[in-house]
């Protein structure tokens, strides 16, 4: 066996460290963040609606139908000043009969416009809603197919702030820009060609404040986008302070640190403070200016349209509508400006949300077969492998487990251990090598497949919320209740389970606080159980069980371990005396093998592992 593994391996199943400080203390350096690019990211985002396009075309036809009633209201109601005009100066009498048809005819008009928008806003929160499922559809599958390593550079709090703050900060952007997008460039539109067909003059006059307006929206703009991006950024990096401080609750009281982690809260809320309200106050500025833009629009066209009626050019009745129209062309442009922050922010988030999808995916599944029946010889082939391919971990590793054996794994934390089963669960890919089981190249493998042949006890339990009977049909969700109760009497989980309220019924929550850690474990060890795997990984499994207890589940794991092969990972050497090989980590290399008679009579470091935790039975033993 030719084999180096380096001792300063990462920490168990973190590899990638997160920077100075991190943890319920503060959070160190992030993963490098992509420039900000606005334009590309919405006109992502709008990809995203292409599903919707019959729709989108629908919408539009509605959006046209509402415009054009509210584009020509105006013209009727000119026709109303028009008729009480001409009756004053022309000293007739009001004909009531045709101004209330007129005035009928507005109110038609304006009643189907309003209808048409009732349904715009009702078909749009459809569409958007059906868009943001499926980029939470797209998020989620996107997670499954990334690597381990990814989740260890990301804090969970702030992965889980792009899953969830972004998508509907998106959503909420979009609900409210959309409608108002359609309809007000329909608006624009349609009153600047009636505004041309009333006076070609006036609409110039008018439209000298679009490159006011356009310059104005583009200037803060750019400040503005800085500034939203920051917030989301910093939303996410508070909620991973938040999620941390949760979560390590207990661990903050017991060394009295709740000043420093509310110190460490109160800096990253300041920081988003200052963020959010500089990107509110400057995209804020667009509105009033654009007010005022309008109002300068609104005295030019009254001017000149006085000095028009003056001189006889243009009716009264056709400046008071070329009014209303300037006003319906201002309206739009203060509008789209205004959205400005809406549509910011949502794209902000969704630059955010896009790095997720962007993220490197593990490498592509294989195809091959696993033969049947399987037995579960295990071949760690020249392996090579390292975090960081600036600092070498494993190097040419060769191994082999034969069916049924079991291979005990023991030394100093950082010896490279735990990263073994990692390599074989294909938790992380090798730089060199093969490992093969049953001679198949597991990297040919659909990960599924493999997976589906090991099961796994870990040091760090993890129970889901739910109950204890769920828990432990997690290994093997088709089995019956009398498979779930046989692994609980094996794994003496129905000891204790007899002594709770609702049985095997009672539900635990996620942190599975409502146990204790030996509990927990065994729950755990029930559910590898039940899932009668090929291979079976104990990392530390018994850690947290009481003496009397441990006796009792290595009886269990004994049972468990028969015919299949096991690899268990312990500090514990009372655990692993019956291995039929155990290799000794010191160091950074694998320096011994055997079993553990031959081992203690070898007086090497394994005696020497030995000897440091039963000092003084051995002393007896030796006397």
């Amino acid at each position: 066996m030719s084999t180096t593994v380096k001792a300063n391996e990462r920490p168990r199943y973190a590899p990638q460290q997160r920077g100075p400080a991190h943890g319920p203390m503060g959070h160190g350096a992030r993963p490098q963040e992509k420039a900000i690019t606005f334009l590309p990211s919405l006109k992502r985002l709008m990809a995203q609606l292409r599903p919707e396009r019959p729709l989108i075309w629908g919408l539009i036809v509605l959006a046209a139908l509402a415009t054009g009633g509210n584009a020509f209201g105006p013209i009727i109601l000119a026709e109303v000043t028009n008729l009480l005009f001409d009756s004053v100066t022309q000293g007739t009498g009001v004909d009531f009969g045709r101004l209330g048809e007129v005035i009928l005819r507005a109110l038609a008009v304006y009643l189907l416009a309003g209808a048409v928008l009732w349904s715009i806003g009702l078909l749009i929160n459809g569409l958007v809603q059906r868009t943001v499922l499926r980029m939470r559809e797209q998020v989620a599958a996107k997670l499954d197919r990334l690597p381990i390593s990814y989740f260890d550079r990301h804090p969970r709090g702030e992965l889980l702030s792009r899953v969830t703050n972004d998508i509907d900060n998106i959503a909420q952007s979009m609900q409210q820009t959309l409608s108002q997008m359609l309809t007000n460039l329909f608006t624009l539109i349609a009153t600047v060609t009636l505004m041309f067909v009333i006076s070609p003059l006036l609409s110039l006059i008018a439209l000298l404040t679009i490159p006011v307006a356009m310059g104005v929206a583009t200037v803060i703009g750019k400040r503005s986008q800085v500034l939203f991006v920051q917030t989301w950024k910093s939303t996410g990096e508070l909620n991973g302070i938040v999620e941390e401080a949760y979560t390590g609750h207990s661990l903050v009281k017991v060394f009295g640190r709740q000043r420093e982690m509310a110190a460490t809260f109160a800096a990253k809320t300041s920081e988003l403070y200052e963020a959010s309200f500089g990107a509110q106050f400057i995209s804020g500025i667009i509105m009033p200016v654009m007010f005022f833009v309008g109002n300068l629009n609104y005295v030019a066209v009254a001017v000149a349209g006085g000095v028009m009626v003056a001189a006889g050019s243009l009716s009264l009745g056709a400046v008071q509508a070329f009014i209303q129209y300037s006003r319906m062309f201002t309206h739009p442009i203060t509008a789209l400006a205004s959205m400005a922050n809406l549509l910011q922010s949502g794209v902000a988030s969704a630059e955010r949300v896009f790095e997720v999808l962007d993220a490197t995916e593990e490498v592509a599944e294989g195809t091959a077969t696993l033969p049947a029946p399987m037995h579960g010889r295990v071949h760690f082939d020249h392996v090579s492998f390292s975090y960081d391919p600036a600092s070498p971990l494993i190097q040419d590793l060769n191994l082999i487990a034969e069916p049924g054996s079991t291979i005990a794994i023991v030394g100093p934390t950082g010896a490279g251990k735990t990263t073994l089963v990692n390599l074989l669960m294909r938790f992380y890919e090798l730089d060199g090598g093969r490992i093969t089981l049953d001679g198949v190249d597991i990297a040919s493998l659909p990960r599924h497949v493999l997976r589906e042949q090991l099961g796994m006890v870990l040091q760090d339990t993890w129970l889901f919320g739910g109950s204890i009977r769920d828990n432990i049909a997690y290994g093997r969700p088709d089995a019956s209740e009398a498979d779930i109760r046989a692994a609980a009497e094996a794994t003496y989980v129905d000891r204790f389970v007899h002594s709770l309220p609702e049985g095997y019924d009672t539900v635990i929550d996620e942190e599975g606080s409502n146990v204790s850690a030996g509990e927990k474990q065994l729950i755990t060890i029930a559910r590898a159980f039940l899932s009668d795997p090929t291979l079976l990984i104990l990392d530390e499994a018994t850690s947290s069980v009481d003496t009397r207890t441990e006796v009792l589940v290595q009886r269990a794991m004994k049972a468990l371990r028969a015919d299949r092969t096991s690899f268990v990972i312990a500090h514990r050497l009372s655990t692993i005396r019956d291995a039929d090989v155990i290799l000794v980590m010191e160091n950074g290399a694998i320096v011994e093998q055997g079993d553990h008679d031959s081992l203690l009579a070898a007086h090497g470091p394994y005696y020497r592992l030995y000897r440091s935790q039963f000092a003084a039975a051995l002393t007896e033993d030796e006397a």
